[in-house]
């Protein structure tokens, strides 16, 4: 076998391997508010999680091509070993953050490592920054606080529609209702799901891909083999299925109480942003879109407390992961 068959097969590995620690980081977004709820017991939801997953990874290949076209210049000659280097970059750092029980981006760790391995061995003018900015940083910025307000406005009306006085409840012997959004909850999570592994397992893809075409398997990294898709489909179910669950307990119980209005809530505006953005090629972190949305439902419901202690530390993970997998995926370069 010669070297660069022998890089582009190691780096296929890792990146599957990205996947599954993609999908057992990521298992929180969807799965700990209903777990929180007890809308879904913990297996069961996480089983549902991995099957949604599989299914979103066919939906689409629009963020694949973000990775394999978009990130790097035209006229950058791509190498295998550059690849392989950001993507230790990307696991180093996304275990680090499980082990911390911390919902970093693992997203933001694989972009992180690819824009720290190019940078390392063509500098600052590898990297195409215009379509960086455009489908990764302002998407990091923004798709957390549209997700946040769409939550924090849903968790209003859902509690302004069930919304009975303590007088009428006690005459008529009912409740508010609204142990009832546990069922939509067991919709609105699979809806996450299927956002999930319809964005993130794009991204491995991507990878495959881009390492596929700078090995001279694939003309150019505008299409991906079915084969790359399935496989990437997997191994993020699969990861899924393992579950994450220091981060289910961080965002199911550490940011904020969540009952199951916020649930159904928090779920519905995850997964719409994840899938509108999908659609456009946006390279979304799950995570940060998740957390967006559980910090809009805690400040939604009337006496709701966010955990901003928690919550700070979060935002501290979300700054550090692009530059921190950044100077990984360098350093792996150099050496």
């Amino acid at each position: 076998m010669d070297s660069v068959l022998l890089v582009v097969v190691l780096v296929i590995a890792i990146a599957l391997f990205f996947d599954f620690t993609n999908g057992f980081h990521d298992t929180a977004n969807a799965m700990a508010t209903p777990i929180a709820t007890g809308a879904l017991k913990p297996k069961t939801a996480v089983l549902v999680a991995a099957i949604m997953n599989l299914v979103g990874a066919f939906l689409s290949t629009a963020v694949a091509k973000t990775i394999s076209v978009d990130m790097i210049n035209p006229g950058v000659s791509i190498t295998a070993q550059m690849v392989f280097a950001g993507l230790t970059g990307a696991i180093l750092w996304n275990l680090t953050t499980w082990f911390l029980g911390l919902p970093s981006s693992s997203s933001h760790a694989l972009f992180g490592g690819l824009i720290g391995s190019t940078m390392a061995y063509f500098g600052a003018a590898g990297v195409n920054f215009a379509k960086m900015i455009e489908k990764v940083f302002i998407p990091a910025i923004f798709a957390p606080l549209v997700a946040g307000i769409v939550a924090f406005t849903a968790t209003k009306v859902a509690y302004l529609i069930t919304a009975r006085s303590q007088s009428e409840r006690k005459a008529k012997d009912i409740s508010t209702g609204r142990q009832k959004f546990k069922i939509g909850q067991i919709f609105s999570s699979s809806l996450v799901a299927l956002s999930h592994g319809t964005n993130d397992a794009q991204k491995t893809m991507g990878v495959i891909t881009l390492v596929l075409v700078a090995g001279g398997f694939q003309a150019t990294g505008d299409h991906v083999e079915l084969w790359v898709v399935v496989s990437a489909a997997l191994a993020i179910a699969l990861g899924t299925y393992a579950g994450g669950w220091r981060i289910i307990k961080t965002l199911g119980t550490g940011l904020s109480e969540i009952r199951p209005p916020q649930g159904f809530a928090a779920e519905v505006s995850t997964g719409v942003t994840i899938l509108a953005s999908s659609k456009f090629g946006f390279a979304l972190s799950t995570t940060q879109v998740a957390s967006g949305s559980v910090i809009g439902v805690g400040l939604g419901r009337k006496g709701g407390v966010v955990r901003w202690s928690k919550a700070g530390q979060i935002v501290v993970g979300w700054f550090l992961t692009l530059p921190a997998a950044g100077l990984v995926g360098a350093g792996s370069a150099y050496l």
